[in-house]
């Protein structure tokens, strides 16, 4: 929407130069004049909402996302929206509607999923904020291939609405939409006008003090077989935060290793699929896939496939295939989420008021295209923590030697947001934070 963010420009260089007064306009228009993207699959009126599903490719908003609103009116211009896997539900992001979006750093590598547009423009410099959702890591896989910063809150506090698809049922309780920047000061401010009244539960305006956080530090989930092992490249750069932690700031990083997070992938995909406390079953996505029209049949659409002849992706075709094998072992999976409750008191009992943990953010750097396929759940290092509801920024640490982004997840208990958003700044500054792609 170039020509009407041009527009936008212009009355926003009136508005300056009738001169309100800075501080007016400061507390008015947070943003005025910040130019933004936006996640495709949410609603930013006059721009399509398929979410790279083929059924919807005529559908465009006739209203705004609440978040998108909220921006708006803080004075942001959005720019246009960018694209995201099928359905939201696959960390690459590509569909049958746009084709596939390139990581900028090296074109033959994904931009993680699902928010994976968001993660592209904003390293390419298209952008400077980004508007994401986040339910298995769709802010910060993204992020962390692209070598911005992306933060999931705490759940609960940033309305999701206007997004499609969104959540119900249980599911309400992971999905969480918020913000990606090149530069991690941007996350808060940007919070702030995202989270709206919501704000108050946060603990935004309390100093931080760096060296009385007590730091945690876990270098891998202690080896699932679901997943592949961290790359050495990863655990290198984890390494060297741990050392300018404890050097500069003179901290001891405590390092810990919580058994139940091996189980990860299991405990996440339990507790998606599991009833809300009135009874009520999560979402199908083969539901969702057929968008109130005819039911999709998984089945079926793999055969087309192989012929060329479906709308749908192949991993949006092998979710629906396995959704319901999820639902064979009800006992087996009773287990897994009483697991995932008792891991987040564990994890809440640890990281407590001043808490910080540090672990990777993705097994591996940036993978080729298509390989995801191969090893589909490497995505369980972010969703852990949207079933435990905590809230975690992925900060970048530089290129590593194939010239692709190396990063961290910062985790803290629940509503210390104001925690890892803190030690993000003083990283960024520690290592250098976004690389402009083609620098080096």
């Amino acid at each position: 929407r170039f020509e009407e963010a041009l527009q936008e420009a212009q009355q926003v260089d009136k508005l300056l130069s009738e001169g309100p007064g800075d501080d007016y306009l400061e507390e008015k228009f947070p943003l005025l004049g910040v130019p933004i993207t936006v996640k495709e699959a949410f609603s930013l009126y006059g721009m399509p909402n398929t979410s790279g599903l083929v059924n919807r490719r005529n559908v465009i908003a006739t209203s705004d996302a609440t978040v998108v609103s909220r921006l708006k009116q803080a004075g942001a211009i959005p720019l246009g929206v960018t694209n995201c896997s099928e359905l939201c539900m696959w960390y690459e992001s590509s569909n049958r509607v746009y084709g596939r979006t390139n990581n900028p750093y090296d074109l033959q590598r994904i931009v993680g999923g699902s928010s994976g547009g968001e993660g592209s423009v904003l390293a390419a410099a298209c952008s400077v904020i980004g508007v994401g959702s986040d339910i298995g890591g769709s802010i910060r896989m993204p992020a962390f291939f692209n070598g911005v910063f992306g933060h999931k809150p705490t759940t609960g506090v940033v309305p999701n609405d206007g997004q499609f698809p969104n959540a119900h049922g249980v599911r309400t309780s992971f999905l969480c939409t918020g913000p990606m920047c090149r530069y991690a000061e941007d996350l808060e401010p940007v919070l702030r006008v995202m989270a709206g009244p919501g704000v108050s539960k946060l603990k935004l305006n309390e100093k931080v003090s760096l060296e009385k956080i007590k730091f945690h530090c876990m270098d891998h989930d202690g080896g699932s077989i679901f997943v592949s092992p961290v790359d050495k490249e990863i655990l290198q750069a984890q390494k060297k935060v741990v050392e300018h932690l404890e050097s500069d700031l003179g901290v001891q990083v405590q390092r810990v290793a919580i058994h139940k997070m091996k189980y990860s992938f299991q405990i996440w995909s339990a507790m998606m699929s599991s009833k809300d406390s009135e009874g009520q079953e999560a979402q199908r996505f083969t539901d969702l896939l057929g968008d109130h029209g005819k039911p999709v049949w998984p089945l079926w659409e793999l055969m087309k496939w192989l012929v060329g002849m479906s709308s749908h992706t192949l991993p949006a075709i092998a979710l629906g295939l396995t959704e319901k094998l999820v639902n064979l072992n009800l006992s087996g999976k009773a287990k897994l989420v009483s697991m995932g409750k008792s891991l987040q008191e564990e994890m809440e009992a640890l990281l407590g008021p001043d808490g910080v943990l540090l672990y990777p953010s993705h097994p591996t750097i940036a993978p080729k295209h298509h390989s995801p396929i191969c090893m589909p759940f490497n995505f369980a290092y972010t969703a852990i923590f949207n079933v435990l509801g905590l809230p975690v920024t992925q900060c970048p640490l530089g290129l590593g030697s194939e010239g692709l982004p190396l990063g961290i997840q910062l985790v803290a208990a629940a509503y210390n947001d104001h925690l890892t958003l803190a030690v993000a700044q003083y990283l960024e500054k520690a290592f250098g934070g976004w690389v402009l792609p083609g620098k080096v």
